[in-house]
């Protein structure tokens, strides 16, 4: 989630028309390129992911990959490893250098990446936001800088089905006075900062009898065990824990012998096996190679003078289940990326 953190065929899926799940007010204001590209120019695409070690990042890029190589381009990984004033570097250095066509940005932090990407737009750089808002709304998949593209998981959205799944999940463990413990991805992130108040909302707004945010999950296996250890030593009543996907597996074995329901937050295979097995009660499962596919197709279109939709939302645009993964919801279905 990034989560922050978190590729492997993209399937028809990647290409579903978006026109349904766009702001129908805004759906040609990407409009076409002021200078089209012919359609026999190889183009240069800079995808800015938030890390290269970071799984769900790489599912993005294998997507971005996937469709540029097919499609008469070629793409670039700018590492800034969740770095944000490292992205608003290497993004207002790719302006100067006028070395991409396209830029495909998984902004680190959505307000300071504001300025760079209108400099992006300003010198004819064809944008694609993706995943995680640019500006300081985080509940919206609308454009917060005029000129971009956006295919958005708004995070608050996010926290909210977050929400929704645990409150369920409370339901396969205790008849009342759930208590619900949301791991954090990073401490003072704009993007988890916003998807975890939306999510603890959700939580205490839908019945949840207590609700614990104070422990620091992360992204990876270690810190995921990490929180769970001091959860449990803190709340060893604990009914549900919600986290990123590669957190919640980590954290998963401490709860042998626990009565303990767990959500995660990620389209990994390994989230599918346990949720398939009935280790967790669901997923939060956006197909992020997909996502990063359709981002490419955005861009290369309205590079080459396409009319285009600058709005769309993730989860509706490729997902029939809204991207709560349940078991039932998963079945038949296939992950598109690995931890």
């Amino acid at each position: 989630m990034i989560r922050v953190a978190r590729l492997l065929a993209v399937g028809l899926a990647a290409t579903v028309a978006l026109t349904a799940c766009s702001n129908p007010n805004n759906s040609d204001s990407a409009g076409t390129a002021a200078s089209a590209a012919p359609a026999d120019k190889k183009l240069n695409i800079g995808f800015f992911g938030f890390a290269k070690a970071n799984s769900f990042a790489q599912a993005t890029w294998a997507g971005v990959q996937e469709y540029a190589n097919a499609n008469n381009a070629e793409a670039t990984f700018l590492d800034s490893n969740f770095d944000g004033p490292t992205q608003v570097n290497q993004l207002q250095d790719a302006v100067t250098s006028k070395r991409y066509d396209i830029v495909i940005v998984q902004a680190n932090d959505g307000t300071a990446m504001v300025n760079p990407i209108k400099q992006a737009v300003a010198a004819g750089i064809t944008v694609v936001v993706e995943f995680t808002p640019v500006g300081g709304k985080y509940d919206t998949a609308a454009p917060q800088v005029p000129g971009t593209i956006n295919i958005i998981d708004p995070p608050t959205v996010n926290g909210e089905g977050l929400a929704k799944l645990g409150l369920e999940a409370c339901n396969t463990v205790v008849d009342s006075g759930c208590k619900v413990a949301y791991l954090q991805g990073f401490a003072n992130y704009p993007l988890d900062t916003a998807r975890t108040k939306a999510a603890v909302d959700a939580l205490k707004a839908g019945g949840a009898g207590e609700v614990i945010s104070n422990f620091v999950g992360g992204y990876t296996p270690d810190s995921g065990r990490a929180a769970m250890q001091n959860l449990l030593q803190a709340h060893p009543d604990v009914n549900v824990v919600i986290g990123s996907s590669q957190a919640i597996a980590g954290a998963t074995p401490l709860a042998a012998g626990k009565k303990i329901s767990f959500v995660g937050n990620g389209n990994s295979t390994q989230a599918y096996d346990y949720v398939n097995k009935g280790t967790w009660y669901a997923t939060y499962a956006l197909p992020e190679k997909a996502e990063g596919a359709k981002a490419a197709e955005l861009g290369i279109k309205k590079a080459r003078g396409e009319t285009v939709p600058d709005s769309t939302v993730a989860c509706e645009a490729l997902t029939d289940y809204n991207c709560l993964g349940t078991k039932e919801a998963l079945a038949g279905k296939t992950a598109d990326y690995s931890d």
